[in-house]
């Protein structure tokens, strides 16, 4: 874990009131349990139904904030995890100065190549571009699985038949649990803080504007999102369904460099006050941000779901489409020929 965000969980701890450092990075547990409820409690009907409930809801809310319970777990264990959280990108839009975000490399490999040859590292600017791409892409292999699955436990009989309906109650587990590592990430995407070099106070660059350099970042996505952000307000200004018609890769840009407008809108709040009792303007803008991840979330769950309709898993491979229609057996490639 690096020097300064070390620094940064300390501090907010000190201002918290002795919260432990581990639990400092991303939304606190308010901001995340919202963004994951609301999620889930809006998606549409094509959505299948055991993510639909009362019970995925709440669970959702806890689940979104298991990355951050993770910390703590070991020296390896956090510093391979901490750089998923945030992705630092300068005023003109580029990560650490030395590569535009849209600038998207196809791996992380390649990503911390170019990073290196700038002389940064992951570790430094932060991967949550790849976090998010790299869940979705995981919550469509097991939508996929469940498509599968179902037909089957319908069409098959006997033992296989109970063999489809428990690995279907099984994939429905992973599936929860998935969302809620993505959806912290998603969440922790709508945080400005969380995307930009001016993480905890300007920092060490130009600053003309004056804006403060006191270390913001926990006060604000913590203790001042826990006493002024609600369910009911952040569904209240949701925004609406967005079909991108674009890649997982090219949204996921957008949301980042989206969020990271935002974050000189917050230093201007601060400087005036506005996140110090429960002033609308920052109870406004945390809400929406907050509402902001719960809609990012949701519409990521949709497409995931929609793309899932084709490829294909298993082993050997077999097409979603032809199981789904019954073309083909995929008993072998599901429960494993070795």
């Amino acid at each position: 874990m690096r020097k300064r965000r070390i620094a940064l969980a300390l501090t907010a701890a000190v201002l918290w009131g002795g919260v432990a450092a581990t639990q400092a990075l991303g939304w606190g547990a308010t901001g995340h349990r919202i963004i994951g409820q609301l999620a889930i409690e809006t998606l549409p009907e094509e959505i299948p139904g055991f993510l639909r409930g009362r019970k995925a809801i709440e669970a959702m809310g806890e689940l979104a904030r298991e990355p951050d319970r993770w910390k703590g777990s070991g020296k390896l264990h956090d510093a391979d995890r901490e750089g998923a959280h945030f992705v630092d990108i300068d005023d003109e839009g580029k990560v650490f100065g030395i590569m535009p975000l849209g600038d998207l490399k196809a791996t992380r490999q390649e990503y911390e190549k170019a990073l290196q040859a700038g002389g940064k590292d992951g570790w430094e600017a932060g991967w949550l571009q790849y976090a998010i791409i790299d869940g979705y892409h995981h919550l469509v292999t097991d939508f996929r699985y469940w498509r599968m699955l179902t037909a089957m436990e319908k069409r098959a009989k006997g033992s296989q038949r109970a063999w489809y309906k428990a690995d279907r109650l099984r994939r429905e587990q992973l599936i929860l649990r998935d969302l809620g590592e993505l959806g912290h990430y998603v969440g922790d995407g709508s945080q400005p803080l969380h995307t930009s070099i001016h993480y905890n106070g300007w920092g060490d660059y130009p600053n003309p504007k004056g804006y403060t350099t006191e270390r913001i970042h926990g006060p604000f996505e913590g203790a001042f999102v826990n006493r002024s952000v609600t369910l009911a307000g952040a569904r209240a200004v949701l925004p609406p369904f967005r079909d991108c018609a674009c890649s997982i890769e090219q949204r996921t840009v957008a949301y980042l460099l989206a969020t990271n407008k935002q974050t000189e809108p917050l230093y201007v709040l601060w400087g005036e006050g506005a996140f110090k009792g429960a002033d609308p303007r920052g109870v406004a803008f945390a809400t929406e941000r907050v509402a902001a991840g719960g809609a990012e979330m949701r519409d990521l769950v949709v497409m995931a779901w929609r793309a899932s309709a084709t490829g294909k898993v298993g082993w050997p491979a077999v097409a979603v489409e032809d199981v789904v229609s019954g073309k083909v057996d995929p008993w072998e490639s599901l429960r494993g020929k070795d």
